[in-house]
């Protein structure tokens, strides 16, 4: 990933907390057939330290457990809020016209190796976080117990888990620190009038920039 150093987040609570607040990941491996990416909801554990860990699981179907080369890296892409920056909120575009359009975004690599869990306990053990942590916000979450026993040693026996030890984490925070204050004030002000929660939290990013003026 290109990563100028002004872009750089490296404070291993911070890109935890967007892993956790994103926990859909790009999974891209390594197989006998090439490069392959798969999409899994994920949980990310701070430990063990430094970088922690991350569990999750897939269709049993799916090859990739069995075509993953083990002596390869695994690559989890966290994908964080991102929004659409327009030249018009550069107050620079009135002074010089000297602008363009750009992307800002927050994003996390997660690299390390992958080992898989058959576990029927462990399994139960996963989906069992899983659905209270997505359910929890909800008046009346679902749980597993909601379902038939059966049922669910069935859906168990379909699937097949895994966790990542991260070797590294890499985060790229794109908003806007290579411009200087005051149109990175003019990109927050745009995005908070603009549609979309990810748009008003790039926005709030922008406004709690604490890092010095770029010019």
């Amino acid at each position: 990933m290109y990563l100028p150093a002004y872009f750089e987040e490296s404070r291993t609570d911070v890109l935890q907390a967007l892993m956790r607040a994103r926990p859909l990941v790009t999974l891209v491996t390594l197989c006998d057939s090439g490069l392959v990416a798969n999409h899994i909801p994920v949980e990310t554990l701070a430990e063990p330290r430094p970088h922690g860990l991350i569990r999750g699981h897939m269709a049993r179907a799916n090859p990739l457990w069995q075509e993953y080369r083990a002596d390869t890296e695994a690559l989890a892409i966290f994908q964080g809020p991102q929004a659409y920056i327009s030249p018009s909120f550069y107050p620079t575009k009135q002074q010089t016209g000297e602008v363009v359009p750009t992307w800002d975004y927050a994003v996390v690599h997660a690299r390390g190796t992958l080992r898989f869990e058959r576990d029927a306990q462990w399994l139960r053990a996963l989906v069992t976080r899983l659905t209270d942590s997505h359910e929890a916000r909800r008046q009346e979450p679902w749980k597993v117990g909601d379902a038939p026993p059966p049922y669910i040693e069935t859906m168990l026996s379909l699937i097949v888990g895994f966790e990542l030890s991260i070797s590294s984490l890499t985060g790229k925070w794109k908003i806007s620190q290579n411009h200087h204050a005051a149109n990175r004030q003019g990109v927050a002000k745009g995005l908070h009038a603009a549609a979309g929660a990810d748009s008003h939290e790039i926005a709030d990013m922008l406004s709690s920039l604490d890092a010095a003026p770029r010019d």
